[in-house]
């Protein structure tokens, strides 16, 4: 690459400097290293090459990462004591009238088939849900005990880090490391910004060194006699990728004070903007940036601590010097639905519509929102608008194949869901699966349901909704020793499946059981306090009691 760039009379610097701003980093990284192999000494190409390979790897972590379980068990940040419902995410409002949700009753769980939103939210993996991949089994469970570590567990973290090709000097070596960073003298690079924020971000971003990062960031604080929000900003990011949520709050505060205080003074002369966490620019200061960028980062502090009221606070006071921002307004909508409150929070998705109109996540939500309140007509349109924007996964086609079905568009729904199986993967196939025989169930075809259900069991033995329905089938045919044993198998798996209990109770009601059928039929009520036929059961029970 290097000789073609000199054979067309091409600076090989200029021409990286060119990839880099075209975005074509592998094309960079190979100008520069051959730039290096002469001069491994080079600063400016050298700064090329980091840059190109920080942002070859980097990731937007502004949003709320997933929890994994390990955090959850361990984390010493956890309340320890019962929060109110719709203060804490672990224990949003579970009462449908008043907070806009349907209730169980109404939004499809196992009698009917699931939508599914085609992209991962933030934060929902983790929390009871109907969707049998978003649930940790047993093994998972053991697994991810013994993998993560307590305050560690996230995407960069969990497979027990990235394998580090090397960590330090700055010279390029011949089938050796980049840059050995355990060997930098970091107090020299401190003093010289504008290589130590470069080199801090290939570190968070493609060596996932928390630990030498938040060594830089300290030193470069120090060196800036900390009046730069930058590294702070970064010093916050260091914090919390090893679990410190504490200090990280404290530095993302401060942060977002002193930019803002810079933003509102006109600007830093050798102020650096930010952009959604990508790192330095030449352009000055850019105040909205940097106090967009800090309040993302303070509100998934709060969230990963379960104070969803006090992010809901920062969203707000954010929201009133941006009043259009896409992400702010995001934030405020996840919140309110991870609560339970559907008006609040659907009134926010068509505010993020009202400013962008396709955006994805804000389409999914509502389309879904939409169908649990039976109205599939509506749903189809943001479906369809989703499939016109050029979207095209298996959850997109099996939720448009639920939505004809509903709307009684029955000459469209087997077509989209011969493109869901088609293009699902191994996670999404059983739930397509358990939607045919969901599908079936409606037109009346049960050999098609009992054989759809056989599948989703086959493709994921811990569905608890394929479970259930398979053992109703069972029951219907009479056998009721196999119907047991499937719901038994459902309750081991689903303890949020309220059916699966009740149809257990039921079952071994009819068989004299009533002591077991009792135990099932309270469980059921923890599941879903407001079932109506679980009221009947257990006042029957209540009364043989009695009687006896």
């Amino acid at each position: 690459m290097q000789q073609q760039a000199h054979a067309q009379g091409i600076n090989p610097v200029w021409l990286a400097q060119s990839r880099l701003r075209r975005r074509k980093f592998d094309s960079c990284i190979e100008v520069c290293t051959g730039v290096l192999e002469k001069n491994p000494y080079d600063q400016a190409v050298w700064y090329l090459k980091t840059r190109a390979l920080t942002l070859k790897n980097w990731i937007d972590d502004l949003e709320f990462e997933e929890e994994g379980v390990a955090d959850m068990l361990m984390d010493e940040h956890q309340v320890a004591q019962v929060p109110r419902p719709g203060t804490s995410l672990s224990r949003p409002l579970t009462s449908a009238s008043g907070s806009g949700a349907p209730s169980q009753a109404v939004r499809p769980m196992t009698g009917s088939g699931r939508p599914l939103t085609g992209f991962a939210r933030p934060g929902t993996s983790t929390r009871p849900t109907t969707s049998s991949s978003g649930r940790m089994g047993t093994a998972n469970l053991q697994q991810a005990l013994r993998t993560a570590k307590p305050g560690t567990a996230r995407p960069v973290t969990t497979s027990g880090r990235f394998v580090r090709l090397g960590t330090a000097s700055l010279a390029s070596e011949p089938g050796g490391p980049f840059i050995n960073v355990e060997r930098l003298d970091l107090r020299k690079y401190a003093a010289r910004p504008l290589l130590a924020r470069v080199l801090c971000d290939y570190l968070i971003y493609t060596e996932h060194n928390m630990k030498r990062a938040l060594e830089l960031c300290a030193l470069a604080t120090q060196a800036a006699e900390y009046q730069d929000w930058w590294w702070k900003a970064r010093l916050g990011k260091c914090y919390y990728q090893l679990g410190l949520l504490r200090d990280g709050e404290r530095q993302f505060k401060s942060a977002l004070g002193q930019g803002q205080a810079s933003s509102a003074a006109g600007g830093s002369r050798d102020g650096v903007a930010v952009v959604a966490g990508v790192g330095p620019t030449a352009n000055g200061l850019n105040g909205g940036a940097v106090m967009i960028s800090c309040v993302l980062e303070l509100c998934k502090i709060y969230l990963r601590m379960d104070q969803p009221n006090t992010a809901l606070e920062h969203y707000t006071s954010a929201l009133g010097a941006h009043p259009g921002d896409s992400s702010l307004l995001l934030g405020v909508a996840r919140v309110y639905d991870a609560l339970g409150d559907a008006d609040k929070a659907v009134s926010f998705y068509k505010n993020v519509l009202f400013h962008d109109a396709s955006n994805v996540e804000a389409i999914a939500c509502l389309a879904a929102h939409h169908f649990y309140t039976d109205q599939p007509e509506i749903a189809l349109r943001y479906y369809r608008r989703l499939l016109q924007m050029g979207v095209c996964n298996a959850e997109l086609w099996n939720n448009l194949g639920l939505c004809c079905f509903y709307a009684s568009q029955y000459d469209m729904c087997l077509g989209c869901f011969e493109r869901a199986l088609a293009l699902a993967d191994d996670n999404a196939l059983p739930d397509v699966w358990y939607n045919v025989g969901q599908t079936a169930v409606g037109i009346g075809d049960l050999a098609l349901a009992y054989q759809a259900f056989k599948i989703a069991i086959t493709l994921n033995p811990n569905h608890a909704e394929a479970l259930n329905n398979l053992g109703v089938l069972e029951y219907r045919n009479g056998n009721d020793d196999s119907a047991a044993a499937l719901f038994r198998s459902g309750q081991r798996e689903g303890n949020h499946v309220f059916e699966v209990f009740f149809n257990g109770a039921l079952v071994a009601f009819k068989a004299g059981d009533f002591q077991v059928s009792f135990e099932l039929v309270n469980q059921a009520l923890q599941a879903y306090p407001e079932h109506t036929e679980s009221h009947e059961l257990l006042k029957q029970l209540k009364a043989h009691f009695t009687m006896l």
